[in-house]
């Protein structure tokens, strides 16, 4: 047998082992690193208090081996499996991680059904309302910032370059505070929806332009050599195209807003963070009730985002035909 081909074997056994091999190397590091600085990851690699350095480097070597055989197993599984696992594995990290900050459950579980009731209630509220209406306005500024008329154009650039420009925050205070002045009382909840309506919308302002340019002027041109007028040619032909471009982007802008409608709580609505703020300083829980809120938004961003995938699917059925 000739040296190349008893080498071979060899050399693709050494390439086979240097991702595991580097992952080991990568994770004993990190783990080491963290046992240094205790803490939760600390407890994790050692719990016990006494621990020598032998016992802890021993338990970070076990925990790299493990987690080297976890990726390895996981290259095995289909697809699926190992995004369902891969979501397992770190949902109990994130429990475990949680877990270490001594939580009261009693409490939490006794402040939960009200947390959800009004103030998830009212944020999923003021959040549909709002990018409902900035659906249109950011639909009204994108075709204003596409027209050849000048004054359409300097409004349109003027009010988005304005509440993109600005925090919401402010915003928020302008409209609430700001439009009393000029005789217009505006109650906190309605303020709060025209602050994020207008916000967003112009920034979706931007994504409906883009989707608008995006489809080609051979389209504007076969509606005109077939005698439609622009005004149906932008809503029969081009917008039905545009729609399947501007919803992803659209999406990820509705469930930034469920964030950002925290904001609106300066005013005293009671939304899921102002409730949270609240419940937690009655019996100095903070950390309880922020944790517990921040799994809320999560658990509602989640069900807006297979809403969205839904959507996503159904207007994508043409381009699959």
């Amino acid at each position: 047998m000739s040296p190349q081909t008893h080498g071979a074997p060899a050399n693709l056994d050494l390439a086979r082992f240097q991702r595991p091999a580097l992952i080991f190397v990568v994770s004993f590091i990190v783990l080491v690193t963290a046992n240094i600085g205790g803490g939760f990851f600390g407890e994790l690699i050692a719990p016990a208090a006494e621990a020598g350095w032998h016992i802890r480097i021993a338990a970070a070597l076990v925990l790299s081996l493990i987690i080297v055989a976890n990726l390895e197993g996981l290259r095995y599984l289909p697809f699926k499996w190992q995004v369902g696992i891969v979501w397992c594995e770190l949902l109990f990290l994130a429990l475990a991680f949680f877990n270490s900050f001594g939580l009261s459950y009693e409490f939490i579980w006794s402040r939960l059904p009200f947390l959800i009731t009004q103030g998830a209630f009212t944020t999923i509220y003021i959040s549909v309302a709002a990018i409902a209406i900035s659906f249109f306005i950011a639909l009204v500024g994108a075709l204003a910032k596409l027209s050849r008329n000048g004054v359409a154009y300097g409004i349109s650039t003027f009010y988005i370059s304005f509440f993109r420009g600005t925090p919401l925050l402010l915003q928020v205070y302008l409209i609430y505070l700001g439009l009393p002045q000029l005789g217009f009382i505006v109650d906190a909840v309605p303020a709060g929806i025209a602050a994020l309506s207008l916000c967003y919308g112009a920034y979706m302002a931007e994504i409906f332009r883009a989707g608008i340019e995006a489809i080609p002027a051979g389209q504007r041109e076969a509606g005109r050599a077939l005698g439609l007028r622009d005004g149906i040619i932008m809503r029969k032909i081009i917008l039905p195209q545009a729609i399947k471009i501007v919803i992803p982007p659209t999406g990820n802008q509705f469930i930034a807003m469920l964030k950002d409608s925290s904001l609106v709580s300066v005013m005293g609505v009671w939304e899921l963070m102002f409730l949270a703020r609240t419940q937690g300083r009655s019996e100095f829980k903070h950390l309880e009730m922020l944790i517990t809120a921040a799994v809320v938004y999560w658990l509602i961003s989640i069900v807006f985002e297979l809403i969205q995938a839904r959507i996503e699917r159904h207007y994508g059925k043409s381009s699959l035909r």
